[in-house]
C-alpha cells in the first residue's frame, strides 16, 4: 500500500509564500506521475500542478507563474512552492500519485490565505 504524507500547509497573508511537501513510501519514478490537487469548501477537487515520470510539468491557469512543482528523487518527495498567494488559493491541498490503474491520495493539508 502506497502512503503519501503531506506537510507544509498553514495560514499566510496574501502575497506570502508556502512550500508544501509530499513524501511517498516508494520512489517517485515508480509512478506515471504525481501532482497536487486542491478542494475549497463547496467546490470540486481541482488540479493544481502535476509532474510526469519524465519530468514534464503542467499547471492550472490560475496558478501559472506563481506555483512551481518539483521533486527530490533521493527523498521520494515532491514539492509545491507557492508564491504570491491569494485568498482564492485557500483550500485543502492533496498530493496525488498516478499508478495508472490506481490513484493514491494523501490526507490533505490546509492552506489558508488571509486578505
Amino acid at each position: 500500500q502506497v502512503q503519501l504524507v503531506e506537510s507544509g500547509g498553514g495560514l499566510v497573508q496574501a502575497g506570502g509564500s508556502l512550500r508544501l511537501s509530499c513524501a511517498a513510501s516508494r520512489s517517485t519514478f515508480s509512478f506515471n506521475g504525481m501532482g497536487w490537487y486542491r478542494q475549497a469548501p463547496g467546490n470540486q477537487r481541482e488540479l493544481v500542478a502535476v509532474i510526469s515520470k519524465g519530468g514534464s510539468t503542467n499547471y492550472a491557469d490560475s496558478v501559472k507563474g506563481r506555483f512551481t512543482i518539483s521533486r527530490d528523487s533521493a527523498k521520494n518527495t515532491i514539492y509545491l512552492q507557492m508564491n504570491s498567494l491569494k485568498p482564492e488559493d485557500t483550500a485543502v491541498y492533496y498530493c496525488n500519485a498516478d499508478d495508472l490503474t490506481i490513484n493514491y491520495w494523501g490526507q490533505g493539508t490546509q492552506v489558508t490565505v488571509s486578505s
